[in-house]
């Protein structure tokens, strides 16, 4: 029985492994829409990390000064960091600004427990990204392209496009009307009404 490797999983050239990089090396994906929270769930992972290390890489895509900008991984960073650790197993990838983003976005919005704010910006990132992809005249010859919509997105994600729009119209909300979203004291219809 021949098991998947993690390097497969994400779908990692083979030549290219996990490599050990310094935590003071890696800076977060600017305009990361996920939080980072010291909660409960934030000292479980510390506490596993402590016990059994980082177990999943994180995935990183370098820069031209040496360093790397986190792609995803940016709790078991922040945990890791907590648990004193100095280097964390990364899997180094070349990508686009918007490659990157739909990956940063992809590997985190299936996670079960996400706010309101954090589904908002992170379907539009996505939908900014996909726009700018846009066509291709030099790989397509002119033909158009389709580009994603917020009902592939919304399939995607296990919802529908109406409701990724909706969600999408949060971002407009001001800092203290989301923050209320986000604590359940105002509903997301009403928000966006």
């Amino acid at each position: 029985v021949k098991l998947t490797s993690v390097d497969e999983l994400l779908c990692v050239p083979e030549t290219q492994g996990t490599t050990d990089i310094a935590v003071d090396k890696i800076y977060p994906f600017e305009n990361h829409p996920f939080k980072v929270l010291d909660d409960e769930k934030m000292e479980d992972l510390v506490t596993s990390i402590k016990e059994n290390g980082i177990l999943t890489p994180v995935i990183v895509r370098p820069d031209d000064e040496g360093t790397y900008e986190m792609i995803s991984g940016h709790r078991r960073l922040h945990a890791a960091t907590i648990a004193g650790l100095q280097k964390v197993p990364a899997i180094i990838k070349e990508m686009t600004d918007d490659d990157a983003t739909l990956f940063m976005i992809d590997s985190n919005i299936q996670r079960e427990e996400l706010l309101p704010s954090e589904k908002a910006f992170a379907f539009k990132m996505k939908m900014e990204a996909l726009k700018r992809q846009g066509t291709r005249s030099d790989l397509t010859l002119g033909l158009k392209v389709p580009k994603s919509s917020p009902e592939e997105i919304g399939a995607e994600a296990g919802m529908g496009g109406r409701q990724v729009k909706r969600y999408i119209r949060l971002t407009y909300l001001t800092k203290e009307l989301l923050d209320m979203v986000d604590d359940k004291k105002l509903g997301v219809n009403l928000a966006v009404d």
